[in-house]
C-alpha cells in the first residue's frame, strides 16, 4: 500500500495566491462587466528589454544548428553565465567568490523552497513575520514545524516586524535558532535593513553555529547606496549564509526562468554522532528517530556546497541554455541600461502609491527600496473587544475589491504579524496603477466605513 506523506496535509488551506485567485474569480463571475486591476500579485508586466530579446533569438538560432546545438547543460549552470554574475553582481561590492560557489536555477523560489532538504528534519527555524509562505511552507512538508495552533507552528521562532519596532526584527531569545530566513528588501513589507542591522545576524549565527538563508531577490531595486545588496557585504556572512538571487523581478524573467544561488565553500553543518548515552546515532537519524535532546554534535562537518552540488546533480537538470543567454545579455551595457530603466519604471509607480495613500491617510511602509508598499488597514470599531482596532486584512481586501474592483494582498496571508495590513505592487503599468489610485481615492473618500 502506498502511503502519503502526512506533512503535506498538514499545510494550512491553499496557498495564498490560489486564495485570492479564487475570490476574485469569484466576483468577476458575480460581475461580469467589471474591470479589475490587479495590484496584488507581484507578476511583473513590462516585456523583456530588448538586449535580453535579442541574447534568446540568437541563442535559438544557435539550437537550430547542429553546431551550435546545446543539449543538457552543466548543472550548475554555464560559465558565462557565472563569470557574468562574479564579475557584475559582486566584485563591484567587494565581495569575491569562487565561480564554483555560484548555481544557477530556474528561479528563487524554487531553491527557497528546495535548500532545506539538505537540513535535519528537526531544526529549529526562525523567520521574520510577516514573511513569503514558500519558506514555512516547503519546512511543513518535511515535518520541521511542529503542529498548528492559534496561526502558529510551534516549532517555528517568529520574530515580528511591525510598525511598532520600526520594521527590525529582534534576536531570538532563549532557545537559540539553527536555521534563519531572512529577505531583503523584504516581501511583503518592502522595508530593508541596515549594514549594521545585517551585521549582528552574521554574529548571531557565527555563535550559535546557525545558518542564515538569505532571499535577495528584490535587491536591484534599492536606491539608498548605504543599504547592502549582499549579505556577504558583511564580514564572517562567507561562514554562515547561502544567498539566493532571481532575474523574475530584476529582468522580467517571470516567464523564462532563471535566477541563482550562491553557497560558500566555508558554511558547513554538523553530523549527530553519539546520544548522550554513548549509543551511536547513525540509524536512527537516518530513520528521523533521533531526539536532538539526546544528542551531541562533535561529528563531522559538512560542507553545504558539495551537498547542494550533489542534490542538484540528481533533481535537477539545469536551466535553459537559452534562459542562461538571456540572463547574461542583462549584464552587457546596453542590458543594464534597459534593466535599470524598466526598474525605474516600477519605481515610478511605486513612489505614486506611496504618494497617493499617504495622503488618503494611509499608514504605509516600503516602496522606496522595494516594488512593495505595505499599508495598516484603516482603523474601526471592532465590538468584540469593544474598542477601535485595525480592519481584518481579508476584510479589507473583499471591501476594496467590492469597492473598488481593485485587488490588493492580504497581509495576514504572510503570517501572524501581517494581519491588520495588505501589500500592494509597482508591477502595473502606468495606466493601471493610475487607475488604480484613481479608485482607490474615489472609494476611500466616499466610504465612511467599512
Amino acid at each position: 500500500m502506498a502511503l502519503v506523506n502526512i506533512h503535506f496535509l498538514n499545510l494550512q488551506n491553499n496557498y495564498l495566491f490560489a486564495d485570492i485567485a479564487k475570490k476574485v474569480n469569484a466576483f468577476k463571475v458575480m460581475h461580469p462587466k467589471a474591470e479589475v486591476i490587479s495590484l496584488g500579485i507581484g507578476d511583473v508586466t513590462q516585456p523583456l528589454c530588448p538586449a535580453v530579446t535579442e541574447a534568446m533569438h540568437k541563442a535559438v538560432d544557435e539550437m537550430a544548428t547542429a553546431a551550435g546545438f546545446h543539449g543538457y547543460g552543466p548543472e550548475q549552470g554555464y560559465t558565462f553565465l557565472r563569470e557574468a554574475i562574479l564579475k557584475n553582481d559582486f566584485l563591484p561590492r567587494g565581495v569575491h567568490l569562487d565561480i564554483d560557489e555560484i548555481f544557477i536555477n530556474d528561479g528563487a523560489k524554487s531553491d527557497t523552497g528546495n535548500f532545506q532538504e539538505l537540513l535535519h528534519w528537526d531544526n529549529f527555524i526562525g523567520v521574520t513575520d510577516p514573511i513569503y509562505p514558500v519558506y514555512i511552507d516547503s519546512n511543513v512538508m518535511i515535518g520541521r514545524c511542529g503542529t498548528y495552533r492559534d496561526g502558529r507552528w510551534t516549532n517555528v521562532r517568529y520574530m515580528p516586524c511591525t510598525a511598532e519596532n520600526g520594521f527590525v526584527p529582534e534576536l531570538p531569545k532563549g532557545r537559540p535558532v539553527d536555521v534563519i530566513y531572512l529577505c531583503y528588501p523584504n516581501n511583503p513589507t518592502g522595508t530593508v535593513i541596515t549594514k549594521q542591522e545585517l551585521q549582528k545576524w552574521v554574529t548571531y549565527a557565527l555563535k550559535n553555529d546557525a545558518l542564515i538563508l538569505y532571499d535577495a531577490a528584490y535587491q536591484a531595486y534599492i536606491q539608498d547606496p548605504k543599504i547592502p545588496h549582499s549579505i556577504y557585504e558583511i564580514r564572517g556572512a562567507r561562514k554562515c549564509a547561502v544567498e539566493f538571487r532571481s532575474y523574475s523581478k530584476t529582468a522580467g524573467f517571470t516567464g523564462v526562468r532563471c535566477g541563482y544561488t550562491i553557497v560558500p565553500k566555508e558554511v558547513s553543518v554538523s553530523t549527530l554522532t553519539f546520544g548522550r548515552d554513548g549509543s551511536r546515532s547513525e540509524e536512527l537519524m537516518q530513520a528521523s528517530l533521533f531526539p536532538r535532546s539526546n544528542a551531541t554534535f562533535e561529528g563531522e562537518r559538512i560542507s553545504l556546497n558539495q551537498l547542494w552540488l550533489r542534490r542538484q546533480c540528481t533533481k535537477f537538470n539545469g536551466c535553459s541554455y537559452i534562459s542562461q543567454r538571456a540572463a547574461e545579455a542583462i549584464y552587457s551595457p546596453e542590458g543594464k541600461q534597459q534593466v535599470k530603466a524598466t526598474i525605474d519604471y516600477y519605481m515610478q509607480n511605486a513612489r505614486k502609491m506611496l504618494q497617493t495613500l499617504r495622503s488618503l491617510g494611509y499608514e504605509c511602509y516600503g516602496g522606496e527600496n522595494a516594488p512593495y508598499v505595505w499599508m495598516r488597514t484603516p482603523d474601526v470599531f471592532q465590538k468584540e473587544i469593544g474598542a477601535m482596532a485595525p480592519t481584518s486584512s481579508w476584510k479589507f481586501f473583499e471591501a476594496l475589491l467590492y469597492g473598488a474592483n481593485v485587488v490588493c494582498t492580504p497581509g495576514v496571508g504572510f503570517g501572524p504579524s501581517g494581519e491588520g495590513y495588505v501589500r500592494f505592487t509597482a508591477f502595473g503599468s502606468h495606466e493601471q496603477t493610475d487607475e488604480a489610485l484613481r479608485r482607490i481615492k474615489d472609494w476611500s473618500r466616499r466610504s465612511n466605513s467599512l
